[in-house]
């Protein structure tokens, strides 16, 4: 590869530059030998800068083992991952952040001090955890209960206190794994709407697996339907709504069609994967 075309596609990768922020590159994982231990087979896709990529497909399609391998904490049996124009061959905590399903909250430390814990890891200087972690909590709704204990937070709070901690790491990617999987439907709602509008004020590439089709339909960019074990890409669809999405959109016909275009893709992959 020549200097320009190193160049060239190191500036894909770039936030802020039209382009591409993560690429996979024939990706394929094994958790075992024979038919079954094939996880995910032959994956490509490239996931645009500050685009919402939802990954959605029926479960043990290997979607959570997928963002895995893009965040760098899972090594894939064969294929690769590149991540602003260099091979991903490990974490990579300044540029990846990830919330997971469950918040991991120290029960014992206020909401402020477990995030400032967090920066503390991350090598950010002490006079500077107190202003992020603030102006993280304030972007998702909970600097008021910055001094709050976990014990006092309702789930879909300490949700909102992990996308925080996540925001106050400054990285440019978002890894989401099911975030509000265990949440109440009303919750699901008002965070799905909360996301919508970060997405579209701070412009980061956010990743978000789910099994909602709904949920899916009303956050993302592009979904990337994967087929039942072994995990391939069926097909993307784009939906073409600007962020921030409104709670109207949901009620709108456009919405359901394009529910109804990723049932019809699930369907059998869905079938498959119970027999």
């Amino acid at each position: 590869m020549s200097n320009a075309e190193i160049i060239a596609r190191m500036n894909e990768g770039l936030p802020g530059r039209p382009g591409v922020a993560v690429s996979v590159r024939g990706v394929s994982h094994r958790f075992g030998a024979g038919p079954t231990g094939l996880a995910l087979d032959d994956i490509s896709l490239d996931v645009r800068a500050g685009e919402m990529l939802c990954l959605l497909g029926p479960s043990g399609c290997g979607k959570s083992t997928l963002l895995s391998i893009m965040g760098g904490l899972t090594a894939p049996s064969a294929g690769e991952v590149w991540v602003g124009g260099a091979r991903l061959v490990g974490p990579r905590p300044r540029t990846i952040a990830f919330v997971f399903q469950e918040s991991v909250l120290f029960p014992w430390n206020s909401v402020i001090r477990d995030m400032e814990i967090a920066l503390e890891f991350h090598g950010v200087p002490k006079r500077e955890r107190r202003a992020r972690a603030m102006e993280a909590l304030e972007a998702v709704g909970m600097a008021d209960f910055a001094n709050h204990m976990p014990g006092e937070l309702s789930g879909g709070m300490k949700q909102r206190v992990a996308l925080a901690s996540a925001l106050s790491l400054q990285t440019d990617i978002l890894l989401m794994d099911e975030p509000f999987a265990a949440l109440d439907e009303q919750t699901r709602m008002i965070l799905g709407e909360d996301l919508s509008l970060l997405l579209s004020r701070t412009g980061k590439t956010i990743l978000f697996v789910t099994h909602s089709l709904s949920e899916a339909v009303y956050l993302a960019d592009r979904v990337a339907v994967m087929t039942a074990r072994p995990g391939r890409i069926k097909a993307m669809v784009d939906i073409d709504e600007p962020h921030p999405r409104v709670p109207d959109f949901m009620t709108a016909p456009h919405f359901s069609e394009f529910r109804n275009e990723l049932y019809l893709l699930l369907r059998d992959e869905i079938r498959r994967a119970v027999r």
